[in-house]
This record gives C-alpha cells, structure tokens and sequence, in this order.
C-alpha cells in the first residue's frame, strides 16, 4: 500500500509565488503520508502568453525550477512528478514541456517532454491555443521505475490518445501520473471520462494532478485532480481550486485484478513502444 498525491493549483505567471504556494501544497501532502507527490502543468508560471515561457527557461540540469524540484523531495523524502517546466529546445524560439520524475534522494530518474500539442480553437467561447508556436514536440514515452510500481508519465492533450498509453502497457505500466491544465469547456465535457477511461482500459491507477480556477489574463482551467482506481473508481477528488487530492494504491489490487480479468492479456491488436517516431 502506498499513499499519492495530486496537487491542484491556480498557477499566475509570478514564478517565485507559484514556487511558494507548491511548496505548502508538497508540504501538506507529504504530511499526509503521500509517498508519490504529482504537480499540475505549468505549476511554475502560467504566463499571459504563451512567449512567456520562453522567459523562464532553464538548461536541463540546472535552474531555480529543477533546483526547487530536487529540494523539495530531499527535504519531504518523496518522489515528485514535476508537472511540467520549460526546457531549452534546440531553437531558441522553443522549449520543451518537460516533467521530470525526481527520487527521494533529489536525483532526476526520468524526463518526459510532451509529445501531442494542443492546436486547437474551440468555438465555444472563441478560446483558440497554439502550442507549436512555442514548444517542440517530444518524441518517446516513459515508463520509469519506482519503489511502488512501474511509473508512466504524460501531459495534459496526451489523454486524448489511448495509444500512448497502450504502449505503456507493453512497457509494463501501473501508475499513470498525468499533469493537466485542461480549458474549463474542454474539461467540463471530456475531462472525468477520459481519465477514467485511461484508467479501466489500461488496468492502471491513474494521478491526474490539474491546474482549477481562474488565471491572470482571463483564462479558466477545469480543475478536478483525482486518482482512479483501475475499475475506473474515483478514490479522492478536488473539483476547483488550490488544494491536495489524497489516496492510497494497492498494487497487489492491481495484480489480483489483472489476474482475474486479463482484458490485457486478451489484445489482438498490438501497439509497439517507439524509441523515436523520427
């Protein structure tokens, strides 16, 4: 049995504030016995423009974000899936939405950059979001090790594409931890099926960690962190606002439940883990 966490938060484009309320919501978390803390994306700067991230990126390795990662789990004695923070790409225009998975220990384990972009208009409201202007594509999955299972990370407009996440299965995941800052029309309608979805047809816990409320700039995000269960069982939830989602995961469950109903063992179609896609 181990315990996890999704943060929830209402990120502003202050990083040094974003840092701070991060800190009290670790803090409260890891006081509640979580052992696998995740932080929603953009945890660190939700900027007015999407250029704004640019102004904050960091060199992999080193920068006030991925210092503060590492501190935090060192001093918290956690694992933490760090939302994501822009990294340096190869064009200087770019950045990579980057969440990294730091040990107890403070060492960086994995990295993920974000590999589906979130081009969309919704004609709803007149919203209308272009990442590829400002971020490069990443180009492999992850599925990492840890002390409570075998890990997978994605980000946000990934959950819209089960294949991803099918080949994870074949790189034996049982933990899908999912950083978000899904629109609030967007999440209203897609936001709770999908998760769930991700979670029963995987047979996988999912830790789905959102940015909810409102955001300098008049932009609205869903909120509505949870952890499911592999059956699709919601087991702690924060529909809106600043906050920390609390569960605890039984991977022996999990196993007895694989066992018992073996849909992934009864797949005809196989979807193969790429290295790159380039």
């Amino acid at each position: 049995m181990t315990r996890v966490a999704a943060i929830q938060m209402a990120s502003s484009p202050n990083l040094g504030a974003n840092l701070i309320e991060a800190e009290r919501l670790i803090s409260d978390a890891a006081k509640s016995g979580a052992r696998l803390i995740v932080l929603p994306e953009n945890f660190a700067i939700m900027g007015l423009a999407e250029e704004d991230k640019l102004k904050v990126k960091e060199q992999p390795g080193c920068g006030p974000v991925q210092e503060f990662l590492s501190e935090q789990a060192l001093k918290h004695n956690v694992w933490l899936v760090g939302g994501t923070i822009p990294l340096a790409a190869a064009s200087d225009d770019k950045v990579y939405a980057s969440c990294l998975v730091i040990n107890a220990q403070g060492e960086q384990v994995a990295r993920y950059d974000k590999i589906h972009l979130f081009d969309v208009e919704i004609e709803e409201n007149g919203e209308s979001y272009t990442e590829s202007e400002t971020l490069q594509a990443g180009d492999h999955i992850v599925v990492v090790d840890t002390p409570f299972g075998k890990l997978g990370v994605a980000i946000c407009y990934d959950l819209r594409f089960p294949e991803m996440f099918r080949a994870m299965v074949s790189q034996g995941v049982e933990i899908i931890a999912i950083p978000s800052a899904f629109t609030a029309i967007t999440g209203k309608a897609h936001w709770d099926v999908l998760v769930r979805a991700r979670a029963i047809e995987n047979l996988s816990y999912v830790i789905a960690a959102g940015q909810g409320g409102y955001h300098f700039g008049g932009r609205e995000t869903h909120g509505d962190s949870m952890v499911v269960d592999m059956w699709g069982n919601v087991l702690d939830r924060l529909y809106r606002g600043s906050g920390v989602v609390i569960a605890d995961i039984d991977l022996t469950q999990l196993q007895s439940m694989r066992a018992s109903f073996p849909s992934l063992e009864h797949r005809r179609f196989a979807v193969q883990p790429l290295e790159s896609f380039e």
